[in-house]
């Protein structure tokens, strides 16, 4: 069944021809919003993430699980006619179609959106691409790791001078780009409600990756210098950055004069608030090396969950550097719902992340479980006017999957 009662778009119909990450993104945040997402993935072996293993449970891609919980899966050969025919008309009423594969495929296909739009005026038609739809680079493929390297992103992420370049730990042009997509989406949305036409909807990897980069783009527009890569601090403010202590390491926030006259109270360190080296974050800036050394050796005094006591009583903003496993055992990551256990349809109860947005009026929820490969094609076809009969001649002609 569709999805029916949870969340702000209940009633959006979204056919997903996405896989591994951006666009699988954009279309789980639609559907953890309310919307019915039907993801339609590639015959034969369905979305790539699907062999990302490992690791597996019982078998099943814990990469693909993580990414399409709350989806109805269907899968469809686009290289017969009779599987385009059924994408057709499944597109024919649908009001967005989110698409990331390698430029011009949906258009050979004959599912373009110049195509796709004269049957439905009012579909928003998202497409997420490597380096976007015009310009020099508009056909070549893209992957996140690329993007990170092209954006910048990998020129300032890491220790600095002489050491290789390190992407992000978590693909964040993938991910970032799902997330312009799922805005751009909403607001086409907006706009169709007010005029009834759909758009097309263009966003990529490379412009992910660049608007991660504010502020040291900002420092650039300013000086011509293109800052470098300086570990965990921040290029603007001092101190900023990820402190040893006895036993771990600890984030501390002091990213404004209140906050640095805290914190060197907290520390029991009052001479340094009037020591020339430190007396504004101009100054703190010019002289980081030294600042850090002097934190470092105070804070190796106690462990982290002491300093941590210390520094919220007075305000100042601090956290430890948890692990995954950490992380997603913390009492206010419990407590804002993004650890949730969902029903698979061969696990059976299944841990995945949450909705990271909630509404007051219309709370989401996660309902559904990642798909198995062609789960609910007969559901969802029936639903588009086809007997039982048409289903299995396209599932024994190898149009389509059943499960």
């Amino acid at each position: 069944m569709a999805n029916t009662g949870h969340g702000p778009l209940v009633g959006l119909k979204v056919i997903e021809l996405a896989h591994i990450m951006a666009g699988p993104v954009c279309g789980q945040l639609l559907a953890d919003m309310g919307a019915d997402v039907i993801k339609v993935e590639k015959v034969p072996g369905g979305d790539d993430t699907r062999r990302m293993v490992p690791p597996q449970i019982d078998g099943e891609s814990a990469a693909f699980m993580i990414l399409n919980r709350n989806k109805r899966g269907t899968a469809i050969n686009l290289k017969t006619e009779n599987g385009r025919a059924v994408l057709r008309r499944l597109l024919h009423t649908a009001d967005v179609v989110i698409e990331n594969y390698r430029p011009g495929t949906m258009e050979r296909f004959g599912l373009g959106y110049d195509t796709l739009r004269k049957d439905n005026p009012g579909l928003i038609y998202c497409q997420v691409t490597g380096f976007g739809r015009t310009g020099p680079y508009a056909d070549r493929a893209g992957f996140d790791l690329i993007a990170q390297g092209m954006s910048g992103l990998m020129s300032v992420t890491g220790e600095g001078d002489g050491r290789p370049p390190i992407k992000a730990g978590v693909p964040v042009s993938d991910i970032s780009a799902g997330m312009l997509a799922a805005l751009g989406v909403l607001a086409a949305y907006i706009r169709r409600l007010k005029s009834g036409e759909g758009q097309l909807v263009d966003t990529s990897l490379l412009e992910a990756g660049i608007i991660n980069t504010y502020w040291v783009s900002a420092i650039f527009l300013a000086t011509g210098v293109s800052p470098g890569a300086i570990g965990s601090a921040h290029p603007l403010s001092a101190p900023y950055q990820a402190i040893q202590t006895s036993d771990g390491w600890i984030n501390i926030g002091a990213a404004n004069q209140a906050n640095w006259l805290r914190l060197v109270e907290v520390i029991e360190m009052p001479e340094l608030a009037g020591d020339a080296r430190f007396i504004d974050n101009a100054a703190r800036m010019q002289h980081r090396p030294e600042l850090i050394e002097i934190l470092t050796m105070r804070f190796k005094e106690r462990p982290t969950g002491e300093w941590l006591e210390r520094l919220e009583a007075v305000g100042v903003p601090a956290g430890p550097v948890l692990s995954i496993g950490d992380m997603l055992k913390d009492p206010q990551v419990l407590a804002r719902d993004m650890v949730v256990e969902v029903d698979h349809g061969r696990l059976g109860r299944t841990r995945a992340l949450g909705t990271p947005v909630k509404f007051s009026g219309t709370p989401t929820k996660v309902a559904r479980g990642a798909p198995l490969l062609g789960e609910h094609t007969r559901g969802i076809l029936r639903e588009y006017g086809y007997s039982d009969v048409e289903i299995e001649t396209l599932a024994g002609a190898g149009d389509i999957i059943l499960r």
